[in-house]
């Protein structure tokens, strides 16, 4: 008999687990700057209590997420980072 182990993934303990995208990313039609900055503060602060925020932002690091909130900070905070990264040859 055959048994299935399941493996935990870091997503499977996200603050945001079950939530809506609408929060995480904009939305398709576009938004105010006003209503950007509040959905992303939003964001944010679920990202703040999250457990595994630094997984998920490593995650989308790696892969170069374009868009949406991932650990905590949006594509324009994450292009920041990896700019200053790869300019000091971490």
């Amino acid at each position: 008999m055959e048994q299935k182990v399941e493996v935990s993934t870091w997503r499977d303990h996200a603050a945001c687990k079950g939530t809506f995208g609408e929060l995480f990313y904009p939305p398709m039609q576009g938004e105010r700057r006003s209503e950007r900055r509040l959905r992303e503060e939003r964001a944010k602060r679920v990202c703040a209590r999250c457990p595994v925020r630094v997984e998920c932002l490593d995650q989308a690091l790696r892969t170069k997420e374009i868009t949406g909130v991932w650990g905590g900070l949006n594509e324009v905070e994450r292009r920041g980072l990896l700019h200053a990264t790869e300019g000091s040859g971490i």
